[in-house]
């Protein structure tokens, strides 16, 4: 479990590893040819935009819950994790950058799809829900209300897009272009025995998983492999189960345990006097607005894993 007093990592550097890419809040690093150290930061970002106030502890929070997901579906899909220590590949000097916030995966070819899986309608899906009541072209029935259950999961995949732009939902039609039909229909399936996997467990611990995203990467022997992270509240939407009711009814969105408390804070929030426009460069965030967010994924995690 992530300790409060911790100093924040807002950016790794490890100088023994040949950086690869920085994302929104892992750092990748080569570990010879077939193997990658991901570093999971304190690095927040909102809108698509990084934050430059890190939320201290989360990358260790976002590591454990994603290992425990990783270690829960390995039946339904194998994943990138090489059960190896990811002390074991860094300098002395560096191992305290990678304690506990770091996994060493297996190097893939990525799929360029975000695997979107829907079990409620919210966010982006009940906006478009209620201009044309479909969701990335999946229709669905009249009547329901922001934050309802969906009748069945469903399947909304994105285009994975370049650090700083915003990713785009397209349709199945499109990920059958991009893949072909046989890996496209894969990805749809497994994604969505994920879902429904998880959100089983989930509600048995008093959480409610709105949607998520799933990554694939394909290895060597063009296998499909789960990657990335999972089932983190930076990848979905977790509500706790009370409060859900009364939520539903009133037509908002319920209380949650990922980025929303900051989304909020930020649809609020002004920059030189003028609304922000949610491009660069962030508000700063206030103290009680960063303790509040480290707050909810350390709930998050303490209910999934007991």
């Amino acid at each position: 479990m992530a300790e409060p007093h911790l100093p924040a990592l807002h950016t790794s550097h490890l100088h023994s590893l040949p950086l690869l890419a920085r994302g929104k809040v892992r750092d990748n690093y080569a570990v010879g040819e077939d193997r990658i150290l991901m570093v999971a930061s304190d690095r927040i970002s909102a809108f698509d935009v990084i934050m430059d106030d890190p939320i201290p502890g989360k990358g260790v929070l976002l590591t454990q819950m994603a290992l425990f997901w990783f270690e829960r579906l390995q039946g339904i899909c194998p994943n990138h994790l090489t059960g190896q220590a990811p002390e074991s590949v860094v300098q002395p000097d560096e191992v305290e950058q990678v304690r506990g916030r770091s996994m060493l995966v297996r190097r893939l070819q990525p799929v360029p799809i975000e695997a979107v899986v829907r079990g409620y309608l919210a966010g982006s899906g009940w906006k478009e829900y209620q201009a044309t009541q479909s969701v990335c072209g999946v229709p669905l029935p009249a009547g329901l209300s922001n934050a309802a259950r969906l009748p069945e999961p469903i399947y909304t995949p994105a285009a994975k897009a370049a650090v700083g732009e915003h990713d785009e939902n397209i349709s199945y039609e499109r990920t059958v272009h991009m893949v072909g039909p046989a890996l496209a229909a894969q990805i749809r399936a497994l994604s969505i025995a994920l879902y429904r996997a998880a959100a089983a467990f989930a509600l048995g611990r008093g959480l409610i998983i709105a949607d998520t995203k799933f990554e694939f990467g394909l290895a060597p022997d063009g296998s499909l492999v789960l990657m990335d992270e999972v089932l983190t509240p930076d990848s979905s939407r977790y509500w706790p189960v009370e409060g859900y009711e009364a939520a539903l009814a009133a037509g908002q969105n319920p209380p949650s345990f990922d980025k929303q408390f900051l989304r909020d804070w930020l649809e609020q929030a002004q920059v030189s006097g003028k609304p922000w426009n949610k491009s660069p460069p962030a508000p700063r965030l206030p103290a009680e607005v960063i303790a509040k967010t480290a707050e909810k994924y350390r709930e998050a995690l303490q209910r999934l894993v007991g």
